[in-house]
């Protein structure tokens, strides 16, 4: 049918905007306003002639250069008191007469809806197949409880017989200003409607009419929008702190497309996506995993899963994805666009590395607990060690403590993967004064409620730095003690490798640091000199900034 019937797209701009000044070219995500309707009009393979009519030659010189064709109109057809049909009629027969022919469908776009995409003009047109459609508009779906105002009476009244729930109320639908496309002979200085109309229904992004600042912001954070794949692991032995970490990185991505990829082999994290409702794609092996990213088109990937090969990180890139790494001491860091490192020390000369606790990001609980208060007397003891806990500090430290003269309660959070947590509990059952809690939800109250907390030096010691709470670390492996935040310089005691120590040592330092009441408030005070609650938009300020050179480079 298309191929026997001329098209005509007419973007209308007049020049005056009192809301916005110069609306039609401003610049909306580095673009002019008037550039997006062209660009779709010009891609769609069913559209013959693009024109702006317009009575601003700036407006005018800005079209030609985005490849659309200008026709003047005067100053007579210039503001709100003259309808837009009388602009479209205007533009439609300078064009034909220049043409020396007429066109068979004339399509309205306002600049206004930047957010329009090309499939769905194409959908439009596509409807003029059926001969008896005369015209199609776009519309949103729009049901909702409406009310209505009698100004003779000055009263309010609902426009419905019973409230409903909107999931049982019949389809509304609100025109936008995308689009209206007409049959030519139904184009008339006073009308652009036909009789026999047909809609064509735009999503909540696309129907996003620019009239009044706010919308302009929301535009604009849709173009912005990116594909954002986030691959992570989270499972007994490693535990659940990466998958936390990219959870609360989705929860603050709210504007974006994110999709989680998991490993089938990793229940723990499968199960902890199903609690939170985030969207997910299990994978068998990497070849599945390329393959379910392709069909996801992602801008950006992000790995949270430990260590990282060359090999992969080259596959990644070699689709064309910015890809973004996390506590990673693979050798894909060096293929990596951006690989962010809070625990880990690494080769700074590296222009592609960001270490430091400023890209910690803290889970969202931790943004609204407050700040510790330090009491003199020390009531209440928390051990929590990460992970499996393979030597064992968790009992180690409850030991010692036992062997004290302290009498208040100790809590203890064992990680998920501790092996015997039953033969644990067992051994301390009898003592009243002794909680065991495993896979806790929220973490922050026990960490907030506790006056001094033994911990090992990985991801707990921010969040714990986070509330103030006075710390002591054991490392449970060589890699932790490359963890240089766990100092006394940021307010926690580092007793070194856990496994090398004596009952007695632990003994010593537990009893000095209770009786010590200036001590603890020295470290509350270290702690919360450091601002940790920034880490999200200091690691994604990054991202922004090394993505924009990535696609210039492209």
């Amino acid at each position: 049918m298309f191929n026997n019937n001329k098209i005509l797209v007419v973007i209308p701009a007049r020049e005056d905007s009192l809301i916005i000044p110069r609306k039609n070219i401003r610049l909306l995500d580095n673009r002019p306003l008037i550039s997006y309707p062209i660009g779709v009009a010009k891609s769609s393979q069913y559209v013959d002639d693009v024109v702006v009519t317009t009575d601003n030659s700036d407006i005018a010189l800005v079209a030609e250069k985005f490849g659309a064709s200008v026709v003047r109109h005067s100053k007579d057809l210039s503001g709100n008191q003259f309808p837009m049909e009388a602009i479209i009629y205007n533009a439609m027969i300078q064009k034909e007469k220049l043409a020396f022919d007429e066109y068979d469908i004339v399509i309205k776009i306002e600049p206004s809806a930047p957010l329009l995409k090309i499939n769905t003009l194409n959908r439009a047109i596509e409807k003029f197949e059926d001969f008896s459609i005369d015209s199609v508009v776009s519309v949103r779906e729009d049901k909702h409880l409406s009310w209505g105002y009698d100004a003779s009476n000055q009263r309010y009244y609902p426009l419905y017989s019973q409230r409903d729930d909107k999931n049982n109320m019949p389809r509304l639908f609100k025109e936008t200003d995308a689009i209206l496309a007409t049959r030519r002979s139904f184009v008339l200085e006073d009308s652009c409607l036909g009789e026999n109309v047909d809609v064509v229904e735009l999503s909540r992004e696309e129907s996003t009419e620019i009239v009044d600042k706010d919308d302009w912001l929301i535009a604009e954070n849709y173009l912005q929008k990116k594909r954002i794949a986030i691959i992570v692991n989270a499972n007994d032995e490693i535990g659940t702190g990466h998958i936390y970490r990219c959870l609360s990185i989705a929860s603050k991505l709210l504007f974006n497309d994110v999709l989680f990829f998991i490993d089938e082999s990793q229940q723990l994290g499968i199960d902890i996506l199903n609690s939170y409702n985030y969207s997910y794609e299990i994978y068998s092996n990497e070849d599945d995993l390329l393959s379910k990213l392709k069909m996801f088109g992602p801008q950006i990937v992000i790995n949270d899963i430990n260590d990282t090969t060359s090999e992969y990180i080259l596959k990644l890139k070699q689709q064309g994805y910015f890809v973004v790494n996390f506590e990673d001491l693979g050798v894909g860091t060096e293929f990596a666009d951006v690989v962010f490192d809070s625990l880990y020390e690494h080769d700074l000369s590296e222009s592609n590395i960001f270490a430091g606790s400023k890209y910690f990001i803290l889970k969202d609980e931790f943004y609204f607990q407050p700040r510790k208060i330090i009491t003199n007397e020390v009531k209440n003891v928390l051990i929590a060690f990460e992970g499996s806990d393979p030597n064992n500090l968790t009992e180690k430290v409850l030991n010692a403590i036992l062997s004290t003269n302290y009498e208040g309660r100790i809590n203890i959070i064992l990680g998920l993967g501790y092996p015997d947590k039953e033969g644990f509990i067992s051994k301390i059952e009898s003592n009243s004064s002794i909680q065991v809690y495993s896979n806790v939800s929220h973490i922050s109250e026990f960490m907030f409620k506790a006056d001094i907390i033994f911990t090992s030096a990985g991801k707990y010691m921010y969040e714990i730095c986070s509330l103030g709470v006075p710390t002591i670390c054991l490392c449970q492996n060589e890699r932790e003690l490359t963890h240089v935040f766990c100092s006394n310089t940021n307010g926690f005691i580092n007793m070194g490798l856990g496994d090398a120590l004596d009952k007695k040592d632990i003994i010593t330092q537990f009893i000095d640091f209770v009786n010590n009441y200036d001590q603890r408030i020295e470290m509350n005070e270290k702690m919360l000199s450091i601002d940790l609650k920034n880490g999200f938009e200091n690691m994604w300020n990054v991202i922004n900034t090394e993505y924009r050179s990535f696609k210039l480079q492209r």
